[in-house]
């Protein structure tokens, strides 16, 4: 390996005080991203990335193209149908962006290109389009661009008849927005530029200047943030406000655009519900009366507030109720009931009721894109770790199912008999039973010096399900295993779950990852020279914090967009995102929840020790978790660390918290992944 000299980060003290406590931040001039110098240290660890990893440049290549070569790219969406159109996103050969098309009526039809994104981004480093909505009469398109990669989109409205662009332009939204039924009036939801909060909702009227857009709805609470849709019925548009814990709706005829907002329920504090719209009465799942795993309750569209509520499904201490969908004779559960997905068909007469038949120990399952409201088909997608998703259409009334599509893994050399996929369970510190999802080549044997990497999020209830990658085989098929371990923090387990790994709960989260590792080990599946870490976003604060409280039992660890300066980025409302965070993490304006950050904060927490080889990875321009978090965090590792391993940084200056933008440019950030790890093992074929 080339030896190279790291980046020393010049140190300018600086003082931050809270509660009477102090602390010095010799990093903090690291936050500022117009400042020339911050710019040439980053470029100076890209610098030391590159010259670090330079003789593993070809075998990532190898890796991309490997993994390219298993997606086949002149592919396409399963055809849906809305509102007498087939809608289909599809990729060409060797072009990097979706192009998004319909069919009138029939598949038959003559196809119309709606957008090419491959000629929109063709003179941008990084591009997105979201949020397409098509106006009731089939005649216009509203979307979204992003060409910075903060998640502020630009709402333009296209003519689909013409293929004319309006001269309508809405700067910094979400992307999304919604038609009333008159085809002239445009709902859509505005973000506070300085901290991304999504806090205004506006009505746009055709060809009217944005600057004239009517405010409908201000969010205040600057820990809420607001979101407009339609119901499927096409009744109603609603306005949502939510945060972490509670959840509030307003609704407005589709038919009257002009009219006044009509509150569902006022917010309660820890009251959270969604409501879902059939005939004149609406659907509303909540968690009402301390149902931790939410239960399904029935309200006259009349009179909507919590008081009329009826119980329709019942609360479970055993299963949580993850959502509803609503068809004309139909409705449809979606369930979770010790950690696996659950589909319930219900006809609304009462006469049936039934689930869908999983076999499998460990899968994924869940409900599709289901646009139309009156037929009896249900589309909904499967795939297990070594299973490929497969898009089903099942017919509800005869039981009749259709595999639509199964992707494809191409290069000749998959077969999912060649993998093995299992669940264990390993007991934490505090007796609790934690799964982890398991998937590795049958030819692999499990013993001390078996690689694995195991990968957990662990935050906001977020789930990650046992799920089919074509790219990890290139892991498989070179003796790596690869476990997701299900921690608390997430709802895999259910509600609660999640509540025991937040807040002053948190700490379980790292723990439990931790007691998974230790589990591994002690079981024989792998050792510690042979263990590796990763997780992104939230998920990097996980890694982060098992950095420091347990850097023996790994011997890499990959950090991807982390979130490792927790105290101080929670006490900056003018950071994106922040104030709507309280619920998850606390207010470090009150003692109790700033000192118990600061107790696992990863910046806060390094210190003199040994650690295991590092790979950090971040975007410039990242809206979700700054740049400057990771940057102040490795420039810390730097100083502490007293061994002698990798510490890389790897600074992607035109993208931000998803990496980069086009569908194979994101492969190469893996390809670098894998590389670290697989070159930690002496296996760079």
């Amino acid at each position: 390996m080339t030896q190279v000299v790291a980046p020393i980060a010049k140190k300018i003290p600086h003082k931050l005080e809270k509660h009477g406590d102090i602390r010095i931040d010799p990093y903090y001039w690291l936050n500022d991203r117009e400042n020339q110098e911050v710019v040439e240290y980053l470029e100076a660890e890209n610098d030391f990335y590159n010259k670090s990893t330079e003789h593993t440049k070809e075998f990532q290549k190898k890796l991309f193209d490997e993994m390219k070569g298993r997606i086949k790219e002149d592919d396409e969406s399963v055809p849906y149908k809305q509102n007498g159109y087939w809608y289909i996103t599809r990729y060409e050969l060797g072009k990097e962006y979706p192009i998004y098309s319909r069919k009138k009526e029939t598949l038959d039809a003559k196809e119309e290109i709606m957008f090419d994104g491959n000629e929109m981004a063709r003179d941008h480093e990084y591009f997105s389009i979201g949020g397409i909505a098509i106006s009731p009469d089939n005649k216009l398109a509203a979307f979204g661009v992003d060409t910075v990669s903060r998640r502020q989109y630009t709402i333009q409205i296209k003519n689909l008849e013409t293929g004319e662009i309006l001269t309508d332009k809405i700067e910094n939204t979400t992307g999304g927005s919604v038609w009333a039924n008159d085809n002239k009036t445009l709902f859509y939801t505005q973000k506070d530029p300085i901290t991304l909060r999504s806090d205004k909702i506006y009505k746009h009227k055709l060809g009217v200047q944005a600057s004239n857009d009517e405010l409908v709805f201000h969010e205040q609470d600057e820990t809420f943030g607001t979101y407009v849709y339609k119901s499927k019925s096409k009744k109603y548009i609603i306005v949502g406000s939510y945060s972490t814990l509670t959840s509030e709706y307003q609704t407005l005829l589709s038919d009257f655009p002009d009219g006044d907002l009509k509150m569902f329920s006022s917010r309660k504090r820890g009251l959270e519900y969604g409501i879902s719209h059939y005939g004149d009465h609406w659907y509303v799942l909540t968690n009402k009366d301390s149902a931790t795993n939410f239960k399904l309750m029935k309200v006259n569209e009349d009179h909507t507030s919590s008081e009329n509520w009826k119980e329709f499904i019942p609360h479970r201490d055993d299963v949580l109720l993850e959502d509803i969908d609503i068809f004309k004779d139909y409705y449809v559960v979606s369930e979770r009931e010790n950690g696996l997905n659950k589909i319930k068909i219900v006809r609304w007469n009462g006469d049936e009721s039934y689930y869908l038949p999983f076999d499998s120990e460990t899968y994924t399952a869940g409900v599709s894109r289901n646009p139309d409201f009156d037929t009896d088909i249900l589309r909904y997608a499967y795939n297990s770790m070594v299973t490929p998703n497969s898009v089903i259409d099942f017919d509800m009334g005869t039981r009749e199912k259709t595999v639509k599509k199964e992707q494809e893994v191409l290069g000749g050399n998959f077969d999912k008999e060649n993998y093995v996929e299992k669940r264990l369970w390993a007991t934490a510190r505090d007796g609790e039973k934690i799964p982890m999802s398991f998937v590795y080549h049958k030819n692999t044997e499990l013993n001390s010096n078996t690689p694995i990497l195991q990968y957990a999020y662990g935050s906001y209830g977020h789930t990650i399900d046992p799920y089919f990658s074509t790219v990890r085989l290139s892991l498989l098929d070179r003796g790596f295993v690869y476990a997701i371990a299900h921690i608390r923090g997430g709802e895999y387990l259910g509600r609660k779950w999640y509540e025991e790994g937040k807040l002053l709960k948190k700490m379980n989260t790292f723990t439990d990852f931790i007691d998974c590792s230790k589990f591994l080990i002690a079981e024989g599946y792998t050792g510690a020279g042979h263990l590796y870490a990763m997780g992104g976003s939230a998920g990097g604060l996980l890694m982060g914090a098992i950095n420091n409280m347990a850097p023996e039992i790994y011997n890499g660890i990959i950090a991807a967009v982390p979130f490792v300066d927790v105290v101080t980025t929670m006490l900056d409302e003018s950071i994106p995102l922040t104030t709507g965070e309280y619920d998850e993490w606390g207010n470090p304006n009150e003692k109790e929840y700033y000192q118990y950050m600061k107790s696992y904060s990863p910046y806060d927490q390094v210190k003199i020790q040994a650690y295991p080889n590092i790979l950090v990875t971040t975007g410039f321009h990242d809206s979700q978790v700054q740049y400057f978090e990771p940057a102040k965090w490795v420039a810390k590792l730097r100083e502490m660390k007293t061994d002698n391993k990798l510490l890389l940084f790897d600074i992607n200056m035109d993208a931000g918290h998803g990496g980069a933008s086009g569908r194979f440019e994101a492969l190469k950030e893996v390809a670098k992944e894998y590389a670290f790890l697989l070159d930690l093992e002496g296996k760079i074929d």
